[in-house]
């Protein structure tokens, strides 16, 4: 019988645990080169993104592999944000700012969707 407690109590905590909704931003940017960008500076281009994970503290995971891609685009770009006051607070700080000094000078157009629960 003890058994079977556990059993269900594990069981709705997990329920309860799959239901909560996460409260970070994902912040997905796609991209869309410029004529002549070489494979070596858009890999710099993602390095740099790769940095920003680590290093920027509201950053807490990020995405760089493309597997399908869909229009005109060549690659997608994604970061997780703790949460949306991450985001608004990286928004023009020393990070993105250095981060545009790589990426801005190669982006022929990109498109950018901040998504929450």
């Amino acid at each position: 019988m003890k058994k079977l407690i556990l059993a269900i109590t594990l069981m709705s905590a997990s329920l309860i645990l799959a239901a909560e909704k996460p409260h970070s931003v994902l912040h997905v940017i796609t991209v869309k080169w410029k004529d002549g960008t070489t494979k070596d500076q858009i890999a710099k281009a993602m390095d740099a993104v790769d940095k920003l994970g680590k290093e920027y503290p509201g950053i807490k995971r990020v995405w760089l592999r493309s597997i399908k891609v869909q229009g005109d685009k060549q690659n997608a770009i994604v970061m997780e944000f703790e949460s949306e006051k991450s985001l608004k607070d990286y928004v023009d700080s020393p990070a993105q700012k250095h981060f545009y000094e790589v990426y801005l000078p190669l982006r022929e157009e990109s498109t950018t969707f901040d998504i929450t629960n």
